[in-house]
């Protein structure tokens, strides 16, 4: 089974109104603004997405509406959850509702140990057969490393294609990729990190920033990924400052609010997660105007 993954994957974010309901027009305002930027793959639902404070239904239209604004790029659906059941279920809903692949993060809570991580993937895949699947590790927010000898295990299941890693430890990073099996991805989960892992085998980013610029993201993960080291360097210097501006408070706090300065959707977010800081809004709206003449492409002059 394969499924190409490489390039830039926009972990979206999901809109909403200022009475806290699912913003459907500004998502599909989202959408279509990482698709002309040059997003290579689309993954809703995921962190960024707020996919925990979403209803059933609420997340059916977000599926549904990506789907139809997509133009033809993969899209790739957060379907994790930490009673594997649930997670079973969403990943078939998604399957059904026609996702390329599903983002399933590791469960959180529970700490199961690695036997119950086969187990839980493994439950997983039965339930949406063929569905490619990715694998998300991301302990600062589940408690939980899928550790190399884990993802040795994992990688046996052909579902499982990719790996988004967001450890943020270059040395296991560097390790996944030195072990990858043929026919499987190392995907980078963390903007600031994407240029070092890319030099150690990623193939490609799942980015937060490129909700916002994707254009220069995919610029930086092109020059990455073609050789260009230069470049991909420049530009990673010159993104960085909004890189880091992006993660002050708990993303999509910040994210929310560089959304609103671009004039894409209100910064509201779902309890227990409240609006940036003015400190945060301060700091997101230099970074937006940083560049190597005073002004990033296509963002506010």
């Amino acid at each position: 089974m394969t499924l190409d993954l490489s390039g830039l994957l926009v972990a979206l974010a999901t809109p909403f109104t200022a009475a806290g309901a699912v913003d459907l027009p500004a998502f599909r305002k989202l959408v279509r603004h990482v698709v002309t930027g040059g997003v290579d793959v689309l993954v809703p639902l995921g962190s960024t997405g707020e996919a925990a404070t979403l209803l059933e239904a609420e997340r059916d239209a977000v599926i549904a509406a990506c789907l139809e604004e997509c133009a033809g790029r993969p899209v790739v659906v957060g379907t994790g959850s930490n009673a594997t059941r649930q997670a079973a279920a969403w990943t078939r809903r998604a399957q059904e509702l026609g996702a390329t692949g599903a983002l399933v993060v590791t469960p959180y809570y529970n700490k199961p140990t690695p036997p119950g991580l086969v187990a839980h993937y493994a439950a997983v895949a039965e339930a949406a057969p063929g569905l490619p699947l990715v694998i998300y590790n991301v302990p600062g927010r589940t408690g939980l490393n899928v550790a190399p000898a884990t993802l040795a295990r994992l990688w046996e299941n052909p579902q499982v294609v990719a790996v988004k890693e967001s450890s943020g430890n270059l040395a296991q990073i560097g390790e996944i990729a030195r072990a990858l099996p043929p026919g499987k991805q190392l995907l980078s989960g963390d903007d600031n990190l994407a240029l070092a892992s890319m030099a150690v085998g990623a193939a490609g980013l799942v980015s937060v920033l490129g909700n916002l610029l994707p254009g220069e993201t995919a610029a930086m993960v092109g020059a990455a990924r073609g050789g260009n080291l230069a470049e991909a360097r420049r530009l990673h210097q010159q993104l960085l400052p909004l890189m880091d501006a992006l993660f002050l408070e708990s993303n999509p706090i910040p994210l929310k609010a560089g959304l609103r300065l671009l004039g894409i959707c209100e910064d509201a977010v779902r309890l227990p997660l409240v609006p940036a800081e003015a400190t945060t809004r301060k700091r997101l709206a230099e970074a937006l105007c940083l560049g190597a003449e005073g002004t990033l492409p296509g963002v506010m002059a």
